[in-house]
């Protein structure tokens, strides 16, 4: 492995690749620390304190914590990756959009273009409304607002500062896909999220040292935290391969075709969103009631859906796990589409091997992605769920849940996989040997 590193600074190309990545996180970590003009950052402080079990902890984890700063940079890279998600759902419904998803590589860039615009505008939406957010908030022990001047100075500030700080991320995403090494976009999610491992360290520790836990409690939380790990990478690497076989094609006086290959169906092929839109719904009672303290109901509403303080409760982690396991499904049905890979498959000759080409070859290949969809989601709910209980049994601080939780793991793993697979395969082309000795690296979407 310390060859393999060294390996890296010593192929030119790759080098400055990977020193050209770490520089512009560098820079994504530095503007996550300058703060919107007008806020007062102790009230701001005050009043975010203890929001980890709400959207606002949740959307923090992705924006590594630029959100409860107000910094120039409070909403990520999240606008982009929500105008992704809503031009891929779309495609599934919109004639134009899949006319253009399938004229190939100028399609994408039309699209792409598209999702520019979107971000753009949910930017300016999204701030437009953290200006109103945040001109509501006040501490809750002084009283003092969050907001030193406000009214339509600060809100017009805050829209043009917080939309040009994500112009700027997606920007700086789009130069890492240009000139570095891994996906930007989910590199910039990456390293938020690996931001926060010295703070949940230095708290355990404390906590440790304070509460005189027994060693034997936190070497147990390390074995768990190194075996669930193991598990995600198992299960993202997961694949069921389906053969296919190419007939052979006489064009001019050339053969083309007659070889065999495969269909690579993941076992998690939907990631981390079920999980995500999971925790999204159920994080919405308690958001809500944030926004209505003197609400009766609305408090009631959150308690009963707060994992804080219904970890026992059968029935939420039962709602829980059921959602993953639903979204687990639909996404996978809106980004995978079995009747577009069939036809492309019958255009250029293949088939799978007992198997009629076409509609029969759809039905098949969508058996058998739902047979392999429901371990899946299995293990997606239960990667959910298991963090909460491990903090409540054994009295960890609640930080590493947000990092070793599912949402937070899943996404480490998935984005360090896509990057090492990269790194291999540079090292491979100059004759270098690779991360692995035996086997290779598989990225999310080989």
């Amino acid at each position: 492995m310390l060859e393999s590193i060294k390996s890296i600074f010593k192929v030119p190309e790759l080098r400055n690749k990977v020193l050209f990545t770490l520089g512009i996180l560098a820079i994504y970590r530095l503007g996550g620390q300058i703060p919107i003009p007008g806020i007062d950052r102790v009230a701001l402080t005050e009043f975010f304190a203890g929001a980890e079990n709400s959207l606002f902890g949740l959307y923090d984890m992705f924006v590594g914590g630029a959100f409860t700063r107000a910094t120039v940079f409070a909403l990520g890279i999240m606008p982009y990756i929500s105008a992704s998600i809503i031009f891929q759902l779309m495609g599934a419904v919109v004639p134009a959009l899949q006319k253009l998803q399938k004229e190939g590589e100028a399609g994408r860039k039309k699209i792409m273009q598209y999702t520019r615009y979107g971000t753009v505008a949910l930017a300016a939406a999204q701030s437009f409304g953290v200006s109103f957010f945040l001109e509501s908030l006040q501490s809750p022990q002084t009283g003092l607002s969050v907001v030193l001047y406000p009214g339509w100075g600060f809100r017009m500030l805050t829209v043009l500062t917080i939309t040009a700080g994500t112009v700027f991320i997606m920007w700086l995403g789009e130069q890492i896909d240009s000139h570095g090494i891994g996906n930007g976009m989910s590199m910039l999610i990456f390293i938020g999220i690996i931001a926060a491992l010295p703070y949940v360290v230095r708290m355990e520790y404390l906590d440790f040292i304070t509460n005189d836990k027994s060693i034997l409690l936190e070497l147990l939380v390390l074995v768990l935290i190194v075996i669930v790990t193991a598990l995600v990478v198992l299960i993202t690497q997961g694949t069921r391969k389906i053969p296919v076989q190419y007939a052979k094609r006489v064009v001019g006086r050339r053969v083309y075709g007659g070889q065999s290959t495969h269909i690579p169906l993941k076992v998690n092929t939907s990631g981390v969103m079920p999980i995500i839109f999971a925790q999204a719904i159920m994080f919405l009672p308690a958001t809500l009631a944030g926004f209505a303290p003197g609400n009766e109901f609305m408090q009631n509403l959150a308690a009963a859906f707060s994992p804080s303080m219904t970890w026992q409760s059968f029935p939420y982690w039962s709602i829980y796990s059921i959602l993953v396991i639903f979204f687990a499904y639909f996404y996978t049905a809106i980004v995978f589409n079995p009747i577009d890979l069939a036809d492309n498959m019958k255009r250029q000759g293949g088939f799978i091997p007992g198997v009629r080409p076409g509609k029969k070859t759809a039905e098949y290949i969508d058996h058998v992605l739902t047979r392999i969809n429901l371990p899946g989601s299995i293990f997606l709910a239960a990667i959910a769920v298991a963090p909460f209980f491990v903090i409540n049994y054994l009295g960890v601080h609640p930080g590493l849940e947000q990092v070793f939780g599912g949402t937070g793991l899943l996404i480490m793993v998935g984005v360090a996989l896509d990057t090492l697979q990269q790194v291999e395969s540079h090292l491979l082309m100059r004759h270098y040997d690779g991360f692995m000795k035996k086997g290779r690296i598989k990225g999310r979407r080989s």
